[in-house]
């Protein structure tokens, strides 16, 4: 259950902080707003979506591969307003049983783990009848031409990236999962006004039936 990934631990943190300062800290708390009961967090990297999750939230479960990124999670929890249980594992083998948590969280880890339909699988199986999907995403381009240099930017982009790709259409595999979209909503995140091949981004929630 163990990936390492021991530069991209050490950047990331400091990349996600620097996103956080441009804005991407609304979208954390976007994301997690209507989040409630107990919770399972995909690929929570180094703890930054805990400090945000609501008084509803009864107890997080966070799964995090990266040995790192799983310490400085750990660290995190400690100072989270809610209960949070940082636990070894991946998207595609979840170390939860069936129908056990009321809501799943996936934040910009959906781009890179190995296998998104056993991924999304997996938070279908762990979820209650009822239960969403709280998504955070950089997303294919809806437009032709930036989304052919998404394309072109993933022969390499995953190398340093940790798994990340660009030109992932996760919406559709969202839905092929078996859920149900209640809302997304699409946007280009710029920093200093300025567009990035990760810039589309789409934040929402989806259900399962």
């Amino acid at each position: 259950m163990t990936v390492r990934h021991p530069l991209f631990a050490r950047l990331y943190p400091r990349v996600s902080d620097y996103e956080d300062a441009h804005g991407a800290l609304e979208h954390r708390r976007e994301l997690l707003a209507r989040t409630g009961g107990r919770v399972l967090e995909i690929g929570a990297g180094h703890g930054a979506n805990f400090r945000h999750y609501p008084p509803t939230v009864r107890q997080v479960i966070a799964i995090e591969p990266e040995p790192r990124l799983r310490l400085l999670a750990e660290r995190a929890a400690a100072h989270a307003p809610v209960s949070v249980q940082v636990r070894a594992g991946r998207a595609e083998h979840l170390p939860l049983p069936d129908n056990s948590v009321d809501a799943v969280v996936a934040s910009q880890v959906l781009c890179s783990v190995r296998d998104v339909p056993r991924s999304l699988a997996e938070a279908a199986r762990v979820l209650r009848p009822g239960g969403r999907l709280h998504f955070y995403e950089h997303i294919r381009s809806p437009r032709p031409g930036f989304a052919r240099m998404q394309r072109a930017l993933d022969l390499l982009w995953p190398l340093q990236g940790a798994g990340c790709h660009l030109a992932r259409d996760t919406e559709r595999a969202i839905a092929d999962a078996g859920f149900v979209i209640d809302r997304a909503r699409h946007f280009d995140f710029l920093i200093d006004g300025r567009t990035g091949p990760s810039s589309p981004r789409v934040i929402g929630a989806a259900t399962i039936t």
